[in-house]
């Protein structure tokens, strides 16, 4: 690709803006949860892998989780198998359970290491089960059925929660030059595999790890207020008024439970990120306005 002189001149000025972040980001790892707009748009998907490259390559430390809901949906559609949901989690029984994991931990997960491989890099695809590194437990959810005065616990099948995350298996890529992809599968002590939610693995490992910072990558413009402007720097403390006042509800709340629960257990910050944005990961690092809501845990002053 030839460049004019002016525009040689702005990716200069934009490389010499950027040395500041990739000091400050140097050797610390980033946990980013990959989903989305950015997972099923080719372009996007082609941007998303170049920045995880460029990331290793100046000595982060990226770690990618994804997610595959509406592949599973896909195929279990094409096996002619019901999709049921109970506050919209998916009940798995074993034969939904085979499913996900060809789904998550062969098709998907495989995808995005072929496109971190394209862009130059070496991935590595593995999922909760390998080395059993993420142990799971059982999650109930609670439902109130029309007529019920009280609401009940729900068993949904082989769909879990994170009890613990061994940071000594991760830790073997730190040094390496390999990119850990995850895909959210955990394992009981009876070796029963359990479907996780992404956005809750990629807290947890980035808790156990002690990340810099936890992404997730959404399709929104980021946490907004009630007259839709986005809320680009956030307290806990801020985030909890949010919630309580309304302005932060439905779909979000996991999300945003997430990116508290992993600043509250010592992350840096964590970004709720728009990926429909080319380069979305990269500006946010790289950026001061970056790309969608950033949440610490930094009091008023500070």
């Amino acid at each position: 690709m030839a460049f004019s002189r002016e525009s040689a001149l702005d990716v200069a000025k934009v490389l010499s803006e950027s040395l500041p972040y990739i000091q400050r980001f140097a050797g610390k790892t980033l946990v980013i949860k990959y989903g989305g707009n950015a997972m099923t748009d080719e372009t996007l998907q082609a941007g998303f892998a170049r920045d995880i490259v460029l990331m290793k390559a100046i000595g982060i430390n990226p770690i990618v989780v994804h997610g595959g809901g509406p592949q599973i949906g896909d195929l279990l559609a094409k096996l002619n198998i019901e999709s049921k949901f109970i506050n919209g989690m998916r009940v798995t029984d074993t034969a939904t359970m085979d499913v996900v994991e060809m789904v998550l931990g062969g098709q998907v997960n495989k995808e995005i290491v072929n496109l971190i491989c394209e862009a130059g890099g070496k991935a590595i695809g593995i999922t909760g089960k390998d080395s059993r590194f993420i142990k799971a437990k059982k999650l109930f959810v609670k439902h109130q059925a029309e007529g019920m005065s009280t609401p009940e616990q729900v068993d949904i099948g082989h769909v879990g929660e994170v009890a613990s995350v061994d940071t000594s298996f991760l830790k073997l890529f730190e040094n390496s030059d390999l990119i850990p992809v995850i895909a959210p599968i955990g394992v009981d002590d009876q070796g029963n595999s359990y479907n996780i939610n992404a956005d809750l693995v990629a807290g947890k490992v980035a808790e156990a790890v002690g990340a810099e910072k936890l992404m997730l990558l959404t399709n929104i413009s980021g946490v907004q207020d009630k007259q839709g402007k986005v809320l680009t720097g956030l307290s806990t403390a801020q985030v909890d008024a949010l919630i309580a006042d309304g302005t932060i509800y439905g779909g979000m709340l996991p999300k945003i439970s997430c990116a508290l629960s992993a600043v509250n257990s010592g992350v840096t910050s964590a970004h709720i990120i728009d990926g429909r944005v080319p380069h979305a990961t990269l500006l946010e690092i790289f950026t001061d306005t970056g790309v969608g809501t950033l949440i610490t845990n930094t009091k008023a002053g500070e």
